[in-house]
């Protein structure tokens, strides 16, 4: 993985992981313990979610950029609708508070997405490649002696 990607993925897991804390510190002293386990599987399958998407979506953009856009849309609506088949499974369960279960995923969620905006336009991207210039001229006029 590039740095640059490693950099984005890092950022927002990070930002995401601090966010969840925050969340999980603040279940348990509203719901108790249930309510902290709950906000921290939350935030924990949120983590994962977001990144694996994210890491596939820039596998695709390096491979196939032609799809970008359209894979990144496609995946977006389909963390989303898992995401919401996530907390419908777990609406009514023991295990742990729904409810905080459910926020610390919005909330993750959120702040994930926040994190990447902010990730991706703190990035130094070329617009154009100045190797590729160079690249396609000594192709063009052949190696020189």
């Amino acid at each position: 993985m590039p740095s640059n990607d490693a950099r984005n993925l890092l950022q927002c897991a990070v930002s995401t992981a601090a966010a969840g804390a925050i969340t999980v510190a603040v279940s348990g002293a509203v719901a108790g313990g249930k309510g902290a386990l709950g906000a921290a599987v939350g935030a924990v399958l949120a983590i994962l979610f977001m990144g694996i998407g994210l890491y596939v979506l820039q596998r695709t953009a390096k491979s196939l950029p032609q799809l970008f856009q359209a894979m990144g849309l496609m995946l977006y609506v389909a963390q989303l609708l898992l995401l919401l088949i996530f907390v419908g499974v777990f609406k009514d369960t023991s295990l742990f508070n729904p409810r905080t279960f459910a926020a610390s995923l919005v909330v993750a969620t959120v702040v994930w997405m926040a994190a990447q905006a902010r990730a991706h336009m703190k990035a130094k991207i070329f617009y154009v490649d100045p190797d590729a210039e160079k690249n396609e001229k000594s192709e063009k006029t052949g190696p020189s002696s």
